[in-house]
């Protein structure tokens, strides 16, 4: 029991932490920045905003019927919404197994399958948001010289990861551990390793990505600031990177610590570039809590469970041989 509570209390406070702190440096000039913003750019960042998760969804979709798995706009777009709700409560992105969770208890998947689609769409955010900054770093003056590791890093892992699966073949192991993972690699690839999904996987989540960065661009304006918006680009970057570390539920206080801290390099006062950072994650966190109860009552009481399951419980080598 103190494991389990330990472990949602402890990233919490880590959180909170680094909020209270960032929100304590500057705030003497907090107040002032806040009423000089414009609700009127608030409405546009979140229609923006829910944009970008119906074509999560839609990526979604093509993801699992690379997979030959058939699903509508709707229940895709609401397994993201509930997963990514979950991901803000449940420590180490368990949140993401309510997905898989899904997809079995409707029939339409097996474990690994859900599994691999999972994996197809993280390595296709990670890669396109560090191709993203890779296009925007040399127009940015000032960045520290991490920052180009931290970018070539997830590109470089990509690339290898793709090779991997290109070279592995169809293998099958007797081994019941190598066999549920040579099984996955191949659920990969047929999702992922193709020319028609590569084109139209790699295009929608470029999409993604330049939506999700408007909505910053957006909040920027809203506060009556002209940042470059390669800066935009590139702090929504290093936050996104900083953020797949599970450190907090849902990269709470480390993504807004590396927005501000890349908007400060980039010469925005510390007052503003906090509350940039931080109400541009509270729109897409808000969005993601509104779709999330969406999402529950559109899958029903049983989803609630689910999420239960997804930190209780986890998923057992038994579910992984399941056909």
């Amino acid at each position: 029991m103190w494991r389990r509570t330990s472990a949602i209390v402890i990233p919490t406070v880590i959180a909170v932490g680094i909020l209270a702190y960032m929100l304590w440096r500057v705030w003497d000039d907090l107040l002032l920045t806040l009423s000089h913003a414009d609700p009127i750019y608030l409405a546009v960042a979140i229609g923006i905003c829910v944009i970008a998760w119906v074509m999560r969804g839609w990526r979604y979709q093509a993801i699992l019927e690379g997979m030959a798995i058939k699903t509508s706009l709707s229940f895709s777009t609401a397994c993201i919404f509930l997963s990514q709700t979950a991901n803000l409560i449940i420590p180490a992105r368990l949140g993401d197994l309510v997905r898989i969770f899904i997809l079995k208890h409707e029939n339409l998947a097996t474990y690994s399958q859900g599994i691999s689609s999972l994996v197809v769409e993280r390595i296709f955010d990670v890669v396109t948001i560090a191709i993203l900054g890779v296009v925007a770093l040399p127009f940015v003056v000032g960045t520290p010289e991490w920052y180009l590791p931290l970018i070539l890093i997830p590109i470089a892992g990509g690339a290898a990861f793709a090779l991997f699966l290109w070279v592995m073949g169809d293998r099958s192991s007797e081994n019941r551990i190598l066999g549920i993972i040579f099984k996955m690699f191949s659920e990969i690839r047929e999702a992922s390793l193709h020319p028609r999904a590569l084109l139209l996987l790699g295009a929608s989540s470029v999409g993604i990505w330049i939506v999700d960065i408007l909505v910053c661009a957006v909040v920027v304006l809203m506060f009556g600031e002209q940042i470059p918006f390669a800066v935009v680009v590139l702090a929504i970057v290093v936050g996104n990177l900083v953020k797949a570390v599970p450190i907090t539920p849902g990269g709470v206080g480390t993504y807004e610590f590396a927005l501000a801290a890349t908007f400060e390099l980039a010469g925005t006062a510390p007052a503003t570039a906090t509350v940039i950072a931080v109400v541009d994650h509270l729109i897409k966190n808000g969005v993601t809590l509104f779709g999330g109860v969406a999402a529950l009552y559109f899958f029903g009481d049983w989803s609630v469970a689910l999420m239960r399951r997804s930190f209780k419980e986890g998923l057992s080598e038994e579910d992984l041989r399941e056909p």
